[in-house]
């Protein structure tokens, strides 16, 4: 049976960015859902992956990006039908690593201080220091989607997904990484995970490794190569 490729998205975004790659992924016969990730804590929005996993038959191929990178990492754990992980500019984190650190590997000094480019808002039961996070929309369209046409920038910036704040701080669990094939692509003009930082994830997996010139949302301005990459690690649990 061949592979479902299951698209996890990150923050400030939503399941419609993989609409491009889902495009060409049903095109090359190859099945694919992108459930809604919830964005309230690694370890909830990991359960509820796993939850979504279970109801597929059949193996599986879990995509994540930006930070549904560190929600595959966890969900695949306990999943027996995830064969293989692809992480798109994406957290990869090792156990105890928490995303906000993370941004710091392969760079000197400290990592980039997001509380500085978010807006932060209540939301019910949200818990003491924890609230939803939005990056700012003055700064959205050249922060995270700098090559994509300014106007779909401005709307992307006002329709976004907010993260709770818990996510960014809390320690990741054991990564599926050190016991299932992984690939990675590096996106070299990433202005919300440096680069330097997903070149040292991917090779701490030691994931098959692409770096394409984008910024951090390559499943929409660079889809043809997003959907290569996922097709190779469908071909290569296949």
């Amino acid at each position: 049976m061949s592979p479902t490729v299951v698209l996890i998205h990150g923050a400030f975004a939503d399941a419609s960015g993989w609409g491009g790659v889902i495009s060409r992924l049903s095109a090359a016969g190859i099945s694919a859902y992108a459930p809604a990730n919830p964005l309230r804590s690694v370890s909830g929005d990991a359960a509820y992956v796993r939850s979504f996993v279970s109801t597929i038959e059949g193996p599986v191929i879990l995509v994540g990006h930006s930070y549904g990178g560190a929600v595959i990492t966890n969900a695949a754990v306990g999943a027996d039908n995830v064969k293989a992980l692809v992480y798109i500019a994406a957290f990869a984190l090792e156990e105890g690593e928490a995303a906000g650190a993370a941004t710091a590997l392969g760079a000197d000094g400290p990592p980039p201080d997001l509380t500085q480019v978010i807006t932060v808002r209540p939301f019910p039961d949200a818990g003491e220091g924890n609230a939803d996070a939005y990056l700012n929309v003055d700064i959205f369209p050249q922060t995270f989607c700098q090559d994509l046409p300014p106007e779909v920038g401005a709307v992307m910036a006002v329709s976004q997904r907010p993260a709770a704040l818990a996510t960014l701080g809390e320690p990741s669990g054991p990564p599926a990484w050190k016991t299932l094939p992984s690939w990675y692509l590096v996106a070299s003009s990433d202005r919300v995970i440096p680069p330097a930082a997903e070149r040292a994830m991917a090779a701490r997996a030691g994931s098959t490794t692409v770096e394409i010139d984008s910024s951090h949302v390559a499943m929409i301005s660079h889809p043809d190569e997003v959907a290569a990459l996922i097709q190779q690690a469908v071909a290569g649990v296949g």
